[in-house]
């Protein structure tokens, strides 16, 4: 099977990377904000993270597993990936503890459709630990598959500003991992697909 790649969030960090991607892959980009799907598929980025004329040229209008960027709140349009990267934000509350609130979300979202040999990467800004023991258990409670057995998990934190035009994602060095070390030189090589 080809590799097919869900990116959950298209925000500053979701976009330009479901773009990137989009030069290699077949990427379904979703987002739960449906003016923000209509938006982008009329090519336009409010963000301004990704010039609408670039953008333009990755989209596809719809979903038939053609190299390009399909953009959906639907969960169906995911199902027939196996990748997912999520790039929810994680905002911090008023006493500067991180809101995990939008990475549960995502992780139950993606556990709806997660299948066998599936892998999950997170690049949502995390401190350590929370991959595997926040969101982890939410994907193998809503799949119930077992995780390292039936599905796995990478991680790769983004390393964006938003508005930085000479720092773009292709041009960040990335820094990737993996559950195993066969599922880490997995994701490490996706990477290398459209990052030099």
């Amino acid at each position: 099977m080809e590799d097919k790649i869900a990116i959950i969030g298209l925000g500053y960090v979701g976009l330009p990377l479901a773009r990137l991607f989009a030069t290699q892959f077949s990427v379904v980009g979703f987002d739960i904000n449906e003016n923000r799907i209509q938006e982008l598929n009329k090519g336009i980025d409010s963000t301004l993270e990704v010039e609408n004329d670039v953008l333009k040229k990755v989209l596809l209008p719809n979903n038939n597993n053609e190299i390009g960027l399909f953009c959906s709140n639907k969960l169906e349009d995911i199902k027939g990936c196996n990748y997912f990267i999520v790039t929810v934000p994680t905002p911090v509350d008023k006493h500067n503890r991180p809101d995990l609130t939008p990475l549960y979300k995502a992780s139950e979202t993606v556990g709806k459709v997660l299948k066998k040999g599936d892998i999950v990467i997170y690049e949502s800004t995390v401190y350590p630990g929370v991959t595997e023991e926040e969101c982890v258990p939410v994907l193998e409670r809503v799949s119930g598959l077992t995780f390292n057995k039936d599905f796995f998990v990478g991680y790769s934190p983004e390393r964006i500003n938003p508005g930085d035009k000479e720092h773009t994602v292709e041009k960040i060095l990335k820094i990737t991992s993996g559950s195993t070390l066969d599922i880490g030189k997995k994701v490490d090589d996706l990477y290398k697909r459209v990052i030099l």
